[in-house]
């Protein structure tokens, strides 16, 4: 670092930077912030802590590698990143020859330097001792074009070399194949490839560029004290390490592209920007004679790399800059005793450095392409400049340029800065009648709203004024809920008003269109939509105002609000319509509340929508819907009847009042069907989902006697079932007669029914003669009394038979039975005789079959076939596996006996005495 002195001496040299007052025409934005302008220097200046040893002649500094001549004969190299650790290299020549200049690859890793004496010296990074170039011996090196995109560490790839003679070389250095048989091989070849001529014959080549533009095409552009050539080429791809010989070697008839000026300094500069290191340059400059050159460059143009072509022209004193570097929007141009920088964008000078002559004047003016750090250096000191912000007020020169887009790339972290932009757009864009355009500005401007929208409404743009609200409206934070809520409600009116102005010209048809478009998307629109939420009302009402019914149904649609949309299509009669929003939406309570109107006009289509509908609806409910149309047997009860069949056997609906309507249906309407539901819903009134009194009372009404029958069986009223059938027919009353089959006093009653009104009815004597065999209860003396007194006989003859003969079988079957009685008493009398003279007989050894003790030493039961049990023994067997109603009956006989019975002990004994007393007695008689 410089000295405490060295710091003091530098503060000499004045570094002035012009006004940077604010533009006189930028409008106040309203912005709060603070100063525009308090940064650090945009070029700021430092001396390196180096003390030459002898004057430096030349330096170049590329990818932190700087490399100075110092005196005649000594390299001093410094890699920046390791400062502390210089390197030097001797040429090791010992005559006159002194550096001419040094040239050093982007790369850092090629030095070449050019003596006075055409000589030309070769150092790699990595070497400590240079080597001779002996093809290019003879030849006054002025400048050298690298290729950047094939160069490499070991080898530089094909380079061009211009000299001061005006010719321009094809070379290659390579240290891969140094050291051969033969010896170094380090120029592998030093070719002529062109000559540049002025108007007086072969100029100095003062500056070589190649680069590479896309489609693998190749540009140089060369340039003599007055005149800039360009020569460009398409190079196959993989053949780029043949040379540029193509570039030179074009027909005749091809000449290259020349710029020519008249002013002479003798001698001239170029240089470009780029970037990144291996990047596509961007932009040029060139000093030349009477000024700077300088523009873009675009590679992808056929004829001419250069556009934008723009001349700095310099001042009217004697004085002309020494050298020149380029960055990204300054000319930085090199005085013998100072440093100027003129800004691209407007050519005015924006910075001026002026140092003092204690080391010497300037001598040469480098950049760095990898960090682009610019250097400077005079015979006895080295100075560097650092760039910061470069682009600071780049969009102030953009903007009074009227290039407002380039404008705001360059001030995208500075609100304050993007403010007055965009305010000075707007009002450009105002000026100039770009309404919409303005709009768009002003709405991210923070510039009073009112006034804003004043301006709009006072030139009548109201598709403008749109925009501008629209805009306003996006930039709004969440909690903004009221001023969002009074924009939505603005931009709706202000749509309206628009709508209603275009709609009545027919020829605004494709702008109305548009803006209704416009217009529904700004409805639909999320944000919008949840700030309307709450504000719903506000909106219908403004609809409402303007009749528009179109998109008050739309937004109805938009806020769900189904009911009010189907009601509108409703009063317009647009019953489709209708229908087929609920459908779409599946609102089961609109579907309740407006399927008694949809049914009166399109009931097919209802049910359909029913039925797709599913499960999702309640049928009960739509029954009010079908109610209206009972009277009448058109096409909508056929299709309530549908609806109502579904529900029954799709849904299995076991509602009592879908049962119940379905049956009353089909009473009124399709009887045919009622007779076939009735047996489907089975006899079971367990399992029955209609009303039973409810069906029997239909039935009656509508005289459908056999339902009313079938209802009679479920309900198990089998008399009146009979009664009903009789009018129907016998056969009917019949089946209902059988029913009672546990019931045979019924049963019998109910078929004498059936046998009196075909006697006394029907008159036929023979369907009483059936009547009689189908029921086995029936006698012929049961149906007698119905007969008529003048009745004969003869008709009765083989049911009277019959009958007797029946009776006589019966009377032998009773005779059997007696027999059977008499022959089982008398069994009866010899087996109790017999059981009076059965005994059995106890010894003392006996034991109980339970416990296994004597058995004689408690009470206990003997049985006749040998088992014996202590009387506690078998209560405890027996007592746990008797049904629980005679476990009962047991303990209550236990306690009556024990009321009655003398202790155990004794009526133990004395029943020990009588069994043994029974024993000898029944000993006694054999």
């Amino acid at each position: 670092m410089a000295s405490i002195l060295e710091e003091y001496e530098d503060s000499l040299s004045r570094a002035s930077f012009p006004s940077q007052g604010l533009d006189p025409d930028i409008r106040h934005s309203g912005f709060i912030n603070a100063s525009l302008e308090t940064e650090i220097p945009m070029f700021s200046k430092q001396r390196i802590d180096f003390t030459p040893p002898e004057n430096i002649t030349s330096l170049v500094v590329c990818s932190n590698q700087l490399c100075m001549s110092l005196g005649r004969e000594t390299i001093f190299r410094i890699d920046l990143v390791k400062a502390d650790q210089p390197n030097q290299v001797d040429l090791g020549r010992k005559d006159e020859s002194r550096v001419h200049k040094l040239f050093l690859d982007p790369s850092g890793s090629h030095l070449l330097i050019a003596l006075t004496t055409n000589e030309c010296f070769y150092l790699n990074r990595n070497a400590q001792k240079v080597k001779t170039l002996p093809k290019w011996r003879g030849h006054q090196i002025e400048c050298v074009g690298w290729n950047k995109f094939i160069g490499k560490d070991v080898g530089t790839g094909p380079i061009l070399v211009g000299t001061v003679q005006g010719h321009i070389y094809e070379a290659e250095i390579s240290t891969a194949t140094e050291g051969g048989i033969f010896g170094p091989n380090l120029d592998q070849y030093f070719r002529h490839v062109h000559t540049l001529e002025e108007e007086t014959g072969p100029a100095p080549v003062c500056g070589l560029e190649i680069d590479r533009g896309y489609g693998n095409r190749y540009c140089v552009i060369a340039t003599t004290p007055k005149r800039l050539f360009q020569f460009s080429a398409k190079i196959t791809e993989g053949s780029e390490q043949q040379g540029f010989s193509l570039l030179f070697n074009q027909p005749a008839d091809t000449l290259p592209s020349i710029q020519e000026f008249p002013g002479n300094l003798g001698y001239s500069e170029l240089t470009v920007y780029t970037q990144k290191l291996r990047n596509i340059p961007v932009a040029f400059a060139w000093m030349m004679g009477n000024g700077v050159l300088y523009g873009n460059l675009d590679f992808s143009r056929p004829d001419s790399a250069l556009s934008d072509l723009q001349v700095w022209e310099y001042s009217s004193t004697n004085e002309k800059p020494k050298s020149i570097v380029l960055t990204q929007f300054h000319i930085l141009l090199l005085y013998p005793d100072r440093i100027k920088a003129i800004c691209i964008l407007n050519g005015q000078l924006m910075f001026e450095d002026v140092f003092t002559e204690k080391f010497g004047p300037l001598r040469r003016l480098v950049k760095d392409p990898a960090l682009g750090q610019i250097w400077i250096h005079t015979e006895r000191a080295v100075y560097r400049y650092n760039v910061k912000h470069e682009s600071r007020d780049v969009w102030k020169m953009y903007m009074s340029m009227d290039k407002f887009d380039l404008a705001k790339e360059f001030c995208k972290d500075r609100p304050d800065c993007m403010d007055m932009v965009l305010a000075k757009e707007a009002e450009y864009c105002f000026q100039n009648k770009k309404y919409k355009e303005s709009a768009k500005c002003y709405a991210l401007t923070q510039n009073y709203f009112e006034e804003i929208a004043l301006k709009f409404i006072e030139v009548k743009q109201d598709d403008a004024l749109i925009e501008f609200l629209l805009k306003k409206l996006l930039n709004l934070k969440q909690s903004e809920k009221i001023q969002a809520t009074l924009l939505t409600t603005w931009l709706t009116e202000l749509y309206l008003n628009y709508l209603g102005t275009l709609e009545s010209n027919a020829s605004q048809k494709k702008l109305y269109l548009k803006t209704r478009d416009e217009f529904r998307t700004f409805l639909a629109t999320q944000k919008n939509k949840d700030c309307m939420i709450n504000n719903r009302a506000s909106i219908y009402e403004l609809l409402a105002s303007h009749g528009d019914t179109e998109h008050m149904v739309y937004f109805a649609v938009l806020m769900q609000d189904y009911e009010r949309v189907v009601s509108h299509h409703c009063q317009h009669d647009d019953y489709e319509e209708a229908l087929q929003v609920l459908s779409k939406h599946k609102d089961e309570t609109l579907f309740y509340k407006f399927s008694p109107v949809l049914m009166q006009h399109i009931p097919k289509s209802v049910v359909d929508a029913w039925i797709a509908m599913g499960k999702s609806l309640v049928p009960k409910k739509l029954i009010p819907a079908l109610v209206n149309y009972s009277q009448s047997a058109g096409t909508q009860i056929n299709e309530a009847i549908r609806y109502m069949e579904f529900c029954v056997e799709e849904l299995q609906e076991n509602e009592q009042a879908i049962h119940n309507y379905l049956l009353s249906l089909y009473a009124q309407f399709r009887p045919d069907s009622l007779l076939s539901y009735l047996e489907m819903a089975g006899t079971s009134s367990n399992l029955i989902h209609y009303d039973l009194k409810y069906a029997l009372r239909v039935c009656a009404e509508h005289e459908l006697h056999h339902a009313c029958v079938h209802v009679y069986r479920v309900m198990e009223l089998y008399e009146e079932a009979v009664d009903l059938a009789l009018k129907v027919n016998v056969d009917l009353a019949k089946s209902c007669a059988d029913l009672p089959s546990d019931d045979e006093e019924l049963k019998k009653k109910l078929w004498l029914k059936i046998a009196r009104h075909v006697v006394q009815e029907e008159k036929d004597v023979k369907k009483a003669m059936v009547c009689l065999s189908s029921c086995n209860l029936l006698k012929i003396e049961d149906i007698l009394p119905f007969f008529p007194d003048f009745v004969t006989i003869d008709h009765f003859k083989e049911a009277i038979c019959s009958s007797l003969e029946d009776y006589n079988q019966h009377i032998e079957e009773l005779k059997s039975e007696m027999e059977d009685a008499t022959q089982s008493a008398k069994r009866i009398r010899e087996d109790m005789q017999e059981m009076r003279n059965k005994y059995g007989s106890v010894d003392p050894q006996d034991k109980c079959t339970v416990c296994d003790f004597p058995l004689l030493n408690r009470p206990f039961y003997l049985f006749l076939c040998g088992h014996m049990f202590h009387y506690d023994c078998l209560m405890q067997v027996v007592v746990p596996n008797l049904p629980t109603y005679k476990q009962v009956k047991l303990e209550d006989l236990q306690k009556k006996l024990g009321s009655t019975s003398q202790p155990s002990k004794s009526r133990s004994h004395t029943k020990e005495e009588d069994n043994i007393s029974l024993g000898r007695s029944q000993q006694s008689h054999p």
